[in-house]
Formats: C-alpha cells, structure tokens, sequence
C-alpha cells in the first residue's frame, strides 16, 4: 500500500486531464496547456502530465498496463505469495511431525 495521501480525488484528475484536452488548441502545445492548468490546480506540471498518460492508457490511446490490469496483477501476486508462504508453512509443519513421530518411535512411546 503507498505510504503517501493522495491530495486530489479521482474526479479532480479527471477533470484536469479534461481540462488539458479540451484547451489543448488554445495553447501553442500540450505541456503548456498542462502547465497552465496545473498551476490553477496547484499541482506539478509533471504530475498532471502523468495523469493524462495513465487516463490515455487507461483509455487506449496509449499503449501500458491500464490501472485495471495493474490493480488486478497486484491482487494476483499478493494472492500468490501468500500460496507459497502457506505452502512453506505447511512443509514445515509435515517435517515437525515427521520428527515428532521419529522421536516418539525411538522412545517407544508409539
């Protein structure tokens, strides 16, 4: 989980990523749109230039991993190590028998 708190929700980004798009034309590029837009929002030109990235992946127009599959991926390899983790566990506890029993064997308690 990130350490750091999100300062904007969702739909501000959004609505600056739209922002951008929409007054793209008005501007003589794209960053200096971005960078007009940012300052209002009172956020990093860098950042809000990430946000349109990851809103053009998310929507297609860019290749990348969309949010959708990475928060899925993340969930399918959190899952995964837990797998080998109960697995390790229950190796542990097999072999801790096995002994336990080996133990008893040579005692003759069994």
């Amino acid at each position: 989980m990130s350490k750091t708190t999100n300062k904007f929700s969702p739909e501000v980004r959004e609505r600056a990523v739209r922002l951008v798009l929409d007054n793209e034309g008005q501007h003589g590029s794209r960053f200096q749109a971005i960078v007009s837009i940012a300052a209002k929002i009172d956020c990093s030109a860098n950042t809000l230039n990430d946000w349109g990235k990851k809103a053009e992946v998310d929507s297609g127009w860019r290749a990348g991993v969309s949010t959708d599959m990475a928060a899925k991926l993340k969930a399918l390899e959190r899952e995964n190590r837990e797998l080998r983790q109960a697995n390790v566990d229950l190796s542990r506890f097999r072999s801790g028998r096995v002994l336990m029993l080996g133990w008893m064997l040579s005692l003759g308690v069994v």
